[in-house]
């Protein structure tokens, strides 16, 4: 049976069409908001492609790669979502030849959730007194251990702070032991919604019980000497008022209390959901806590309500104490003791 000559064309029009959306798939994921708002103005299919990626990047800021998708909220302006590249866990400082883009918002549905991982881990290797290498737990099967841990050699509690040491990669269990409870990555339900004078901001979307593992901090982890290289470019860019970073510095005092461990942990243009975390000046209703994985160089900061927390209800900690000047940039916390401006200390 032969076609006729509009039917060929029809069909012809049906592969090119496939073709032109698929061509497209494979490309715009990977495009800036500026580039593909440029692209949409091109023809009314790129508009319309471009619509439903915009749309789809909306429902999951964390480009599927956590379990759950966090998606944003904005009834305030026309940004639907805030740019940036994902990473679950702590990497090493970006290097400029490093990728520098990341595919985000298929048209196409994905093949689904990622599976189980395990969190990123800066490994070493460990020796004993006599030059032996030390390995981690061999509780490979899991079966003792419960949600907690308890049962695992790795684990060490401190009072107060619950977990602080887990399994890492030294260890022969896998994401499913109980001990690697803030390995697996956002396990609460999570929102990004946009404020009017914070921009925006993580809240709830569930009841989170006291104690309950939330995020971890996640970014490039600089030097001392880049991390403050990065903060004046910062700071420039702030005085603009149209600029948010998210360098945070970590200081651990050691036991000896002569020294202290130093972090910089860059999640201003790498980073994952806690970027959004806000601060608030009463303490907010976040507790933080380094947790160690054995076999890991540097321990992780990590997130646990430190009192239920309601769904809808906003996550916020203390950036720290010091104000260098009472000129800082404006804090919005809205609590009884809010000081007016927010936490700020020399990098």
């Amino acid at each position: 049976m032969k076609c006729s000559k509009n039917e060929q064309q029809s069909q012809n029009l049906y592969i090119d069409n496939n073709l032109f959306f698929e061509c497209a798939d494979l490309v715009l994921p990977w495009l800036s908001p500026p580039e593909i708002a440029n692209i949409s103005f091109t023809c009314k299919t790129l508009y319309r492609i471009s619509k439903t990626l915009t749309h789809r990047r909306s429902l999951d800021a964390s480009r599927s790669l956590e379990k759950l998708c966090i998606p944003f909220y904005n009834a305030i302006d026309a940004h639907p979502y805030a740019y940036f590249r994902y990473t679950p866990s702590q990497i090493l400082n970006s290097s400029s030849t490093s990728p520098q883009r990341q595919s985000w918002g298929s048209i196409f549905d994905s093949a689904g959730r990622p599976s189980e991982q395990l969190g990123g881990h800066l490994s070493v290797s460990l020796m004993d007194e006599s030059g032996e290498s030390v390995h981690g737990c061999d509780c490979s099967s899991c079966e003792e251990v419960d949600d907690d841990g308890f049962g695992c050699p790795c684990v060490i509690y401190c009072e107060g702070l619950g977990i602080v040491s887990e399994c890492g990669p030294i260890c022969g269990c896998g994401v499913e032991c109980g001990n690697r409870l803030t390995q697996r990555g956002v396990s609460v339900k999570l929102k990004i919604v946009r404020d009017r004078r914070k921009g925006w901001s993580l809240f709830a979307d569930q009841l989170i019980q006291q104690g309950q593992f939330v995020c971890e901090y996640a970014g490039e982890l600089l030097t001392t000497k880049e991390a403050r290289r990065r903060q004046q470019i910062y700071d420039e860019l702030a005085s603009g008022g149209r600029f948010s970073s998210a360098l945070l510095v970590v200081r651990e005092h050691l036991p000896s209390q002569k020294a202290c461990l130093r972090m910089n942990i860059d999640a201003t243009t790498i980073g994952n959901v806690a970027r959004f975390i806000n601060h608030s000046c009463d303490g907010g209703n976040l507790s933080t806590v380094l947790v160690r994985s054995s076999g890991a160089l540097l321990p992780r900061l990590c997130f646990f309500a430190a009192k239920d927390i309601k769904e809808g209800e906003e996550l916020t900690f203390s950036y720290g104490e010091i104000r260098l000047s009472s000129k800082g940039l404006q804090c919005f916390c809205g609590t009884q003791c809010c000081f007016g401006t927010l936490p700020s200390e020399t990098t």
